[in-house]
């Protein structure tokens, strides 16, 4: 019995030893996923809690975008930012998605000091929403401007006559569901979307006016759809000065923010919750294993979505340009 009463005794002596261990192995094991996580995202991974420049990068074709509007607007309560700077690099999209956007820029500036720091692009509505910022550089060879907005419908009415299909419908008026790419547009249709167009494109133009410090009539003459490299842009009063972040952060130093501040960039917030759970890393897991769930991201990245644009459109489209043979 005492053998018995002793072996019972060491068993539970390793029992303890075991679960001690195994606490020990889980905290190793939790405290290895946090720091490759802060790792992996950087700074901004959780935020930073230091005083600090803001960088946003606003890229691809713009449209309605909740994150980014919570974004910006945390980033305007946060109290250890004291400039920012909007990393641009897209050929426009929706009028709504940059209107929303911009909107949230002009209340973010109204805080903290905002500069634009354009890319490659910064056209259409891309342009529209930097034109929010208080500065706006670009790079000599960056491509600004495309100041407009368009509507784009097919017809495919000659398919369907070739296929011997026909459609039929009963509407309350004439111009109900118009234009339409089941037959060709009419006058009256075409002097209807006119009309629309002509509403945002003047709400567009009054925007550049304005921000720009010029008159409508100069804003006019730029606002015919045309694109200005960088330098360009400059001399038209479309960007206010030429380079990249070093140019961007001597700005915000004249507006009282210390130059000598980190840049920190914040990120999508659906890409920080989390190392293994992130958003990020379930794109990269499901490409690897062909998921047709990654397919929007993959026509996102490719620049194809601007084909499923709904509504009104502030787009450049370079694919569109015909070359001289």
């Amino acid at each position: 019995m005492a053998l018995r009463a002793d072996d019972l005794i060491d068993r539970r002596r390793l029992r303890r030893k075991l679960t001690f261990w195994r606490v020990v192995a889980i905290g190793i094991i939790a405290l290895g996923v946090i720091a490759l996580s802060t790792w992996f995202y950087g700074d901004d991974f959780g935020g930073s809690t230091v005083d600090h420049i803001a960088k946003v990068k606003i890229e691809g074709t713009i449209t309605e975008d909740e994150e980014l509007i919570k974004r910006l607007e945390t980033i305007r309560l946060s109290s250890k930012v004291k400039g920012v700077i909007l990393s641009i690099d897209s050929p426009g999209g929706t009028t709504v998605g940059g209107e929303s956007i911009y909107e949230e820029v002009r209340k973010l500036a109204a805080d903290k000091p905002v500069v634009a720091e354009v890319g490659t692009l910064a056209a259409s509505a891309g342009y529209m929403i930097a034109s929010a910022a208080d500065h706006i550089v670009a790079r000599k060879t960056s491509i600004v401007g495309s100041i407009g907005v368009l509507i784009q419908y097919p017809d495919v009415s000659g398919l369907m006559d070739k296929l011997g299909v026909k459609l039929e419908e009963v509407k309350s008026s004439p111009l109900k569901a118009a234009p339409s790419p089941f037959k060709p547009t009419n006058d009256d249709e075409r002097a209807m979307v006119r009309k629309l167009i002509l509403d945002s494109y003047n709400w567009f133009v009054d925007i550049v006016a304005e921000r720009r410090k010029m008159s409508r009539e100069q804003a006019l003459v730029l606002a015919d759809g045309s694109i200005f490299t960088g330098r360009q842009g400059v001399a038209n009063g479309l960007i206010d000065a030429v380079g990249g972040e070093t140019v961007a952060v001597d700005w915000l130093a004249t507006k009282g923010v210390d130059a000598k501040l980190k840049v920190v960039e914040w990120k999508d917030t659906e890409r920080r919750s989390g190392f293994l759970f992130s958003k990020a890393m379930a794109q990269t897991i499901g490409s690897a294993l062909g998921l047709p769930a990654c397919s929007s991201d993959v026509i996102h990245e490719l620049g194809a979505d601007r084909l499923f644009l709904d509504g009104l459109v502030s787009v450049w489209h370079p694919c569109e340009a015909v070359w001289g043979k």
